[in-house]
């Protein structure tokens, strides 16, 4: 039986957005690249800012 490979671990180092011919382009760690549109992009940046908030209060949470 083989074990499982251990779970992924988070990255510290931010992604870099750019636009370019109209599309946003984000840069990610280990060579992610993914390309949306603007309105994709903004859905996905509010998502992002209200995800990190969670984990910060969870975080906080966890050391109280």
């Amino acid at each position: 039986m083989t074990q499982a490979p251990p779970p992924p671990q988070p990255h510290d180092d931010p992604g870099i957005a750019s636009a370019e011919d109209g599309v946003v382009i984000l840069d990610g760690p280990n060579g992610l690249a993914v390309t949306m549109t603007a309105q994709a992009a903004a859905r996905t940046g509010q998502s992002l800012i209200e995800a990190a908030d969670l984990a910060e209060k969870q975080v906080r949470d966890q050391s109280a």
